[in-house]
């Protein structure tokens, strides 16, 4: 694999680091601006939003630049926005800050993957855009709990800075790394629109906000599930996630050698698969032992879902992939932010800490159905005389991609 995916990966593991490491220092910096914890949670609130509203944002303005500029200049966005946070005076303009990082980060990784993937020989694509994200994977396991041991033990300001030269260290390496591939002729933005017209391209990200809305619909309400119900102490719950983590490592790796192989066999193995465990978890939350095995299970089958996906949106959006690739992004912390909302509901209905992995199974669940619809409408459209499926591919002789 080229060494530009090292940078990306670096890159990967900053934007994972600083998303998930203010969940662990809500506390402290709830004290230090003299606010709630509802309040400070808006900083992971207003994160999340960015990342859905600035992927097609900053890929829309990005657009009649290269894709390795557009790189460096979402890295530097995200240094900007980590340093604000670091220096902020005030709530507001922490939350300012978070949301400037946020803006790069939906976008990065959409380009990111394009990039990664026009960097390796075709049957080497979804194994590229797996590593790139083994940033964010390992972010989790590694840059997380670092991340809150240092703002626990030195003050969550200097998390922030360090995060930020982090930031910097990945636009080194785009800058010296990543080739300065020509932007793409004959493709233009109303190219990239009309890739959404393409059912199977929405059929994907439909499949990204269930899948991993599935994993998340858990995932969020781990901590009182894990006390309340499994019977572990408060310390245990980060260990608990490191070893969701290790899972999300694992099953990127895996998701991405044979989504390269067998594509649509691996989604329908991982989604079946993850559908089957989050029910399971209701039972096996009641189990120390149980529930960590499935914890892992968790993050190792849902992340497989990652490559497979990803690479189905670029292989199907016809020459024109980046801002369905951003979208994408977007997508998964649309389908987070949805299950959270619908497993906050079901706790609140009074079905308990378990009802949420309910919710998670029925939404891989219906992410399966739809990648079987999704491989049934393929076959269809590969019959003589059959209507395309979405608006017909751009002409390669006029439209290089890269």
């Amino acid at each position: 694999m080229p060494l530009a995916l090292l940078a990306l990966a670096i890159g990967a593991f900053g934007i994972g680091t600083t998303e998930f490491v203010i969940m662990g220092l809500l506390p402290e910096v709830a004290d230090d601006f003299g606010v709630s914890i509802p309040t400070a949670g808006y900083l992971v609130t207003g994160y999340a939003l960015g990342v859905v509203f600035g992927a097609p944002l900053m890929t829309v303005l990005g657009t009649r630049i290269s894709r390795k500029r557009m790189l460096m200049l979402l890295m530097g966005l995200f240094i900007a926005g980590n340093l604000l946070s670091a220096l902020a005076p005030s709530f507001g303009l922490m939350l300012t800050g978070r949301v400037i990082a946020s803006l790069a980060h939906g976008a990065f990784f959409g380009i990111g993957s394009v990039v990664a993937a026009d960097l390796v020989a075709p049957d080497r694509k979804a194994g590229a855009i797996a590593l790139m994200f083994t940033g964010l994977t390992v972010a989790n396991v590694v840059g997380v709990p670092l991340g809150t041991l240092v703002g626990q033990s030195l003050g969550w300001r200097v998390t922030f800075a360090v995060v930020a030269a982090l930031g910097v260290v990945g636009l080194a390496g785009i800058a010296r790394l990543v080739p300065d591939m020509p932007k793409a002729e004959g493709v233009r933005l109303r190219h990239e629109l009309a890739a959404l017209k393409n059912v199977q391209v929405l059929l994907a990200m439909a499949m990204t906000v269930l899948g991993f809305g599935g994993v998340f619909a858990a995932i969020t309400y781990i901590a009182p599930m894990m006390t309340h119900v499994a019977g572990f102490a408060d310390g245990s719950v980060t260990w608990l996630l490191v070893l969701f983590g290790l899972g999300m490592v694992v099953g990127n790796l895996i998701g991405g050698r044979y989504a390269d192989r067998a594509l649509m066999p691996m989604l329908y193995l991982s989604l079946g698969a993850l559908a089957v465990v989050l029910a399971l978890f209701t039972l096996t939350a009641h189990n120390k032992i149980a529930a960590g095995v499935t914890i892992a299970l968790i993050g190792a089958l849902g992340f497989a879902t990652v490559p497979p996906l990803q690479k189905r949106v670029l292989d199907q959006a016809h020459g024109a992939p980046t801002l369905a690739s951003a979208l994408n992004i977007g997508a998964f912390n649309l389908g987070n932010a949805l299950s959270a909302w619908l497993g906050g509901l079901v706790i609140g209905a009074g079905l308990g800490y378990t009802a949420p992995n309910w919710v998670g199974a029925v939404l891989a669940a219906s992410a399966l159905a739809l990648a079987f619809v999704s491989a049934a409408l393929e076959r269809r459209d590969t019959v003589p005389g059959t209507p395309a499926a979405g608006p017909a591919p751009i002409d390669r002789r006029t439209a290089v991609t890269h």
